[in-house]
């Protein structure tokens, strides 16, 4: 497998490559829709809620959490899920600046 030769893009490329890829995954989209309709932390009900199995889920939060759109706290044996807002804001204002974008010259093509 090749390189992705990331350091070729911009850190805003980059950045806005990873939210796509986040939400290029249905489970994740479905996680982040659950933990905004409950508007709280979540422990360990995702399998139920989701329908996958537990590794499943549990990668995917870690991929939510490594880019930061969740945090996860441990309380007792468990770990509990919440949108972290802060983040979610952040990622927001970088994908709606460039879903924002509009062709000026109407002509091409």
């Amino acid at each position: 497998m090749g390189l992705t030769k990331t350091e070729m893009f911009t850190d805003e490329q980059n950045e806005i490559s990873l939210f796509a890829k986040v939400f290029g995954h249905p489970a994740r989209v479905a996680i982040l829709q659950h933990l905004f309709k409950i508007d709280r932390c979540v422990c360990g009900d995702l399998v139920n809620e989701i329908g996958l199995a537990q590794p499943t889920i549990s990668q995917h939060l870690k991929e939510l959490k490594h880019l930061g759109l969740i945090k996860g706290n441990v309380e007792g044996t468990s770990v509990c899920y919440c949108i972290n807002m802060e983040n979610w804001s952040k990622m927001k204002n970088v994908m709606l600046q460039f879903l924002d974008q509009d062709i000026a010259n109407e002509d091409c093509c």
